[in-house]
């Protein structure tokens, strides 16, 4: 009788404390990281980037109910929302309103959206670097100013046409950057609070002394980028030559676009990009359609970089193409037509003359419809113009992360140690574990 209630009462006990520890973890809680390398955890760079943020943040998840890329997605923000409890998630299903997510812009794959002090930024990726950095820039206060010549042309900032880029200064605008038009008469100045100088695709020759303030503009030290095209006769060889770049004649076609199902040759395609910081992660596939090749200098001026360069299947063609593409269309040996690789994108940088004496940049890229309305959103299209504007802004000193990648668990074994484990674990450990039972339970016979 007292043996019973002896067991009872420890039963109960048990109980309790079990009903206990579940209570306790409710109101108190404790997380420990034993993965490899932390990576489980957002690393010191990421906290103190959470400490700095001093509002709420909402993310905007585009993805549908169907996979697991909804609870993908969630696992990986509670991360940020341990560290941040008001780091709101919400999901949309693209589905739901497919002409609305068109309108915004969203793909089909599923984006994320980040919005912080009324500020804005899309990835179409999800790592630490990526969330991040994306934060980082959200964050900082200062508003930057971009000026896109106009007046002879150019694709106009504002517009809503196809060869506009009004969509892509949407973007620019959510992440603190407003674009604004900028009419140069004679004599006229760019703005000293002009961050960046935009020229998109003049259509006429740009006058005399509109060139001379563009040229003063880069040897005073400002930054630009200059979006050209085939044929184009804008009269802006002094910029060239203050950029140290030749524009090669002709278009650039690529061959490889037609395995892609692509039917104008005149369209390049790129999976791939030469090192730099601009490209760094870049790993989506960006499209050119009708972009010039460049070249540098012999005695460049800036410390040049390619950012952007054809497959060894392209070439400049300089014959006539029509705009359907034509599947005739072959390299002429004969002729001043060059065979790739090619670059179609530079990214320039120098000590600045100013006093502050910073690094002055510029780009210069083959192709500005790339950025337009009608192709932004194809593959990378929009990661790449973002990415471009921050490096230009000087708006890339962003969170370096370290490298966390497993621990390499891989064990090189001869055949006779694996087999010496399989038979030691399929016939040596059962035996031992029924020999251990065998003798237990005859010693409690014995006992008894």
């Amino acid at each position: 009788m007292r043996g019973g209630l002896s067991r009872l009462i420890h039963a109960l006990l048990c109980v309790a404390l079990a009903l206990l520890v579940g209570f306790l973890t409710t109101r108190f809680g404790f997380r420990s990281d034993w993965s490899a390398n932390g990576r489980s955890s957002l690393a010191p760079q990421s906290l103190e980037l959470l400490k700095r943020l001093d509002g709420p943040v909402e993310v905007v998840s585009y993805v549908g109910p169907g996979g697991t890329r909804r609870a993908e997605i969630a696992g990986f923000l509670a991360r940020y929302q341990r560290e941040k409890p008001d780091i709101s998630l919400r999901f949309v299903d693209p589905a739901d309103d497919p002409a609305a997510m068109r309108e915004l812009g969203v793909s089909e794959g599923g984006e994320i959206d980040l919005r912080y002090a009324g500020r804005s930024e899309r990835l179409t990726l999800l790592s630490e670097s990526l969330v991040s950095n994306a934060l980082l820039r959200l964050s900082r206060r200062e508003e930057r100013m971009v000026a896109f010549l106009a007046g002879d042309g150019e694709r106009k900032p504002d517009g809503e046409g196809n060869a506009d880029l009004g969509q892509f200064t949407r973007y620019l605008l959510n992440q603190g950057v407003r674009c604004v038009p900028l009419v140069l008469g004679a004599g006229a100045r760019i703005p000293d609070n002009t961050d960046l100088l935009v020229i998109a695709n003049p259509r006429v020759a740009v006058a005399a002394p509109v060139r001379e303030e563009i040229v003063d503009w880069v040897e005073r030290g400002g930054a630009v980028l200059w979006l050209t095209e085939p044929g184009e006769n804008a009269g802006l060889d002094k910029l060239a030559e203050a950029l140290s770049v030749r524009v090669l004649p002709g278009v650039l076609v690529d061959g490889t676009g037609a395995s892609l199902g692509l039917g104008d040759p005149r369209f390049v395609v790129l999976a791939g990009y030469p090192v730099h910081a601009l490209t760094k992660g870049l790993e989506l596939t960006t499209l050119f359609p009708q972009a010039v090749a460049l070249a540098q200098l012999g005695a460049p001026r800036w410390q040049l970089q390619p950012f952007l360069r054809s497959s060894a299947q392209s070439w400049t063609e300089t014959s006539a193409i029509s705009e359907r593409g034509d599947s005739t269309v072959r390299f002429d040996e004969n002729s001043d037509e060059m065979r790739g690789p090619l670059d179609l994108g530079f990214a320039l940088s120098r000590l600045s003359p100013r006093p502050d004496r910073r690094e002055q940049r510029a780009a210069v890229i083959g192709d500005g419809d790339f950025l337009s309305n009608q192709f932004l959103a194809n593959g990378g299209n929009r990661d790449l113009g973002l990415r471009l504007f921050n490096w230009l802004l000087a708006d890339d000193s962003l969170i370096q992360l370290p490298p966390r990648e497993p621990a390499d668990r891989l064990l090189q074994l001869s055949p006779g140690r694996t087999t010496l484990i399989g038979v030691g674990l399929l016939l040596a450990l059962p035996g031992l574990l029924a020999l251990i039972g065998g003798l237990t339970a005859w010693r409690r016979r014995r006992r008894r």
